[in-house]
């Protein structure tokens, strides 16, 4: 299980923090999935690992995200994150705004040969929304 949680350190760590493209091909599977409620279909392949990854970066070039917690059971690994950024390009559609926005969120990540084989990620995607003022701010009751 350590193990497990190392890879998962490792490609959270590799991809935003050291911004290198390279360690998904180390430990992300050819045949990835991803399963974000936020995109219109599954992510698949390293490829739309890459591209996933690289949406975010390019609207949030400070783009940092904290590892909070990381919990191993058997071939899954659980990440909760704080991400981090100022949204300096273009994100769904939204024109930079400038603002900064921090989001929680939690990753459940199934490992298969020693590589991440299918991820769930859930974030606090309208509490983004709101922050960079592409949605208002809900009435207090």
């Amino acid at each position: 299980m350590g193990a497990n949680k190392e890879i998962v350190r490792r490609l959270v760590d590799g991809v935003w923090a050291d911004r290198n493209p390279a360690i998904i091909d180390e430990l992300v599977a050819e045949d990835y999935v991803g399963h974000d409620p936020t995109q219109p279909g599954p992510i698949e392949g390293r490829d739309g690992f890459r591209q996933f990854i690289a949406t975010y970066q390019s609207a949030f070039e400070d783009a940092t995200i904290t590892i909070d917690d990381l919990i191993a059971e058997g071939d899954n690994v659980v990440t909760r994150w704080t991400g981090r950024g100022t949204q300096s390009g273009e994100l769904m559609g939204i024109a930079p705004t400038g603002k900064e926005a921090t989001v929680s969120g939690i990753t459940i990540s199934r490992l298969a040969n020693g590589k991440i084989a299918e991820e769930w990620l859930l974030f606090d995607a309208l509490g983004m929304l709101i922050q960079l003022g592409a949605v208002p701010q809900p009435a207090t009751a």
